[in-house]
């Protein structure tokens, strides 16, 4: 006989076993979609969703069963993402990866809001079919028949895939594709077709772990979203084009999950990212996988035209503006627009001009967001001291966080920022400091040097401004600077920079605490003018929203992104009330830059402007 503890032992290794078929069968996906077409897809966790929809909606709808569904469900989103494929994301193939990226990140943005505002954002039941219903003893467990099955399912359809890829002649027409398109074209393959249809099967297996999902969790709109950041550290760690790396790594990170339930409860949420960022700095290129080069081959930037005295009197007049705005619109509104304005302007010194993506910009942002908020209301500091203290506390993450980071590049300086910033998010839920998901609330504004009320609007306002203006400021001058030049020297062309004596790690990583700082300055300012800190602030969604303020304004230049900024912060505040979701006008609007203005909004009225 067992004992209480036992049982416990295997139900979560039970738990874990189903987890990890999840992760394997999406991971898989990943792998296949990355390994042959070289495209990050964040329209995974989507794809997902809509294969449990499509379930869901053939039984609504057309009285068709789960049987058919696990048929129809994964056909039908293979066929919608393989025309997204062929119509948009083709066109991308030949420039930055980074572009791929986000492109499938509006698509996911796009359909997660049109479904949340049709069916709402809480879930729908949907049935097991009768004949795996019910449990089977085992002596040392109880096993629900239908978790079983998903297990078996998933086991069924992972090694199939592997065996398509591996031991056909079809697999092997994919595989050198990826490699020598052109060559293989010349033997008479169509070598479109097999990316498109490459695209349709990592869908297809997204959507069948959808219809397997649907009877154990509930049907929701957001119900791939959390979960493609795990899938993304699975397929990492398993190797990003290694097949049977997900396979393997999907059911081993699940197992230990389970296991570290069991043994460590609070770690539970962070352990595969705890792997991930281990794996990743002894082995960039994952367990099973070796490393793909996937950087730019060219990256649509802009630059800011030359001031001269026209453009100084523009800029000055521009302040001035600033200064008189909060007497014609909402203080607090504009006073957002800022602080989101900085935070963009800090990531796009990283990423526009040193040509490093890092997923993990809301850890420095949201958590000098706690530090002030805690130093203000717990420790009594003046809130200007709170917020300098907020971003002193960034500079000195992004000095660890970078320390780790800086030695990769691409893709895996990309993971490695998420890994260690989702760490972050989980620590900041269960810290005591935080208070979990009610966050801090109530932050005193206080008194300016002891004298000025911050509690006025007003007054608040034109901290924020000062903040603003001299944050913008500073990172103009760095970049105007010759350690800016140099920084930008090593964007186009890091072998060449090396091959001239400059220690290009050393310039990225102070490069990276620069930007690091000047986040976290943004949002320790920002809890400031809310009086709350939240875990929003620090989310992985808090990343890709800057990434979609700097593209969205126009990498590579100074005020590009603080019009995304502003374009983004207005659309969620504007729009909140209008009949279609905010966050699919957002997407539509980032797939319409993506697709048609790459340099972004001010980047495009800079290049006409210098036509004209």
């Amino acid at each position: 006989m067992f004992d209480i503890s036992s049982q416990a032992l295997f139900g979560q290794l039970l738990i874990g076993l189903i987890n990890g078929s999840f992760y394997a069968l999406l991971s898989l996906g990943l792998a296949v979609i990355f390994g042959l077409l070289r495209v990050i897809n964040l329209a995974h966790g989507t794809q997902y969703m809509l294969g449990a929809f499509a379930a869901y909606l053939l039984l609504d709808h057309f009285g068709l069963g789960y049987w058919w569904a696990l048929v129809l469900g994964p056909l039908l989103v293979a066929l919608m993402s393989m025309a997204f494929e062929r119509t948009m994301l083709s066109k991308l193939y030949d420039i930055d990866h980074l572009y791929g990226l986000l492109l499938t990140f509006g698509l996911a943005l796009v359909i997660e809001g049109l479904f949340t505002f049709y069916f709402g954002s809480s879930g729908l039941p949907y049935p097991a079919p009768d004949n795996l219903r019910g449990t089977i003893d085992l002596g040392f467990m109880i096993l629900p028949i239908y978790r079983g099955w998903v297990v078996v399912a998933s086991l069924i359809a992972c090694i199939g895939v592997w065996l398509l890829i591996e031991r056909t002649r079809l697999g092997s027409y994919l595989r050198a594709a990826t490699e020598n398109p052109t060559l293989v074209q010349v033997f008479g393959v169509n070598v479109p077709l097999l990316l498109t249809l490459t695209y349709g099967l990592g869908a297809a297996l997204a959507a069948v772990a959808g219809v397997l999902a649907a009877p154990i969790y509930q049907v929701s709109p957001t119900m791939g979203t959390n979960l493609l950041i795990i899938v993304f550290a699975v397929v990492v760690v398993g190797g990003m084009s290694s097949i049977m790396g997900a396979i393997v790594t999907g059911y081993v990170l699940g197992v230990l999950e389970g296991l570290t339930k069991v043994f460590y409860p609070q770690a539970s949420s962070i352990v595969i990212f705890i792997i991930m960022a281990i794996v990743l700095l002894a082995r960039p290129a994952g367990l099973f996988g070796r490393e793909v080069q996937v950087t730019a081959t060219h990256t649509d930037t802009a630059s800011d035209p030359a001031l001269g005295n026209l453009g100084y009197v523009i800029i000055f007049a521009c302040v001035a503006l600033l200064a008189v705005v909060p007497f014609f619109l909402y203080p607090v509104f504009v006073m957002t627009v800022l602080c989101f304005a900085l935070f963009a302007a800090a990531f796009n010194l990283l990423l526009g001009y040193v040509g490093l993506l890092s997923f993990g910009h809301a850890a420095f942002f949201g958590g000098a967001a706690y530090f002030t908020a805690h130093a203000v209301k717990v420790w009594g500091l003046e809130p200007l001291t709170g917020i300098l203290f907020g971003g002193v506390c960034a500079a000195a993450m992004g000095l660890g966080v970078g320390f780790l980071a800086i030695r990769r590049q691409g893709l895996y300086f990309a993971m490695i920022t998420l890994a260690i910033a989702q760490m972050f998010y989980f620590i900041c839920l269960q810290a005591p400091f935080t208070h979990g998901e009610d966050g801090i609330q109530s932050i005193p504004r206080g008194h300016l040097f002891g004298l000025i009320d911050l509690n006025s609007n007003i007054a608040m306002y034109f901290l924020v401004l000062a903040i603003f203006v001299a944050g913008v400021f500073s990172i103009w001058r760095i970049i105007n600077s010759p350690f800016g030049n140099i920084l930008q020297a090593i964007r186009e062309n890091e072998p060449r920079a090396i091959s001239l004596g400059y220690n290009v790690n050393r310039y990225k990583l102070a490069a990276f605490v620069m930007s690091a700082g000047f986040a976290g300055i943004a949002g320790g300012t920002k809890a400031i003018v809310a009086q709350v800190a939240t875990l929003v602030d620090v989310g992985w969604q808090m990343s890709g929203h800057v990434v979609l303020m700097t593209v969205l304004g126009g990498l590579g230049t100074i005020f590009g992104p603080i019009v995304g900024a502003a374009m983004l912060v207005t659309f969620e505040n504007y729009f909140a009330d209008f009949q279609i979701p905010v966050t699919a006008i957002i997407g539509a609007v980032f797939v319409l830059c993506v697709m048609l203005f790459r340099r972004g909004i001010y980047g495009e009225v800079v290049r006409l402007f210098r036509l004209s």
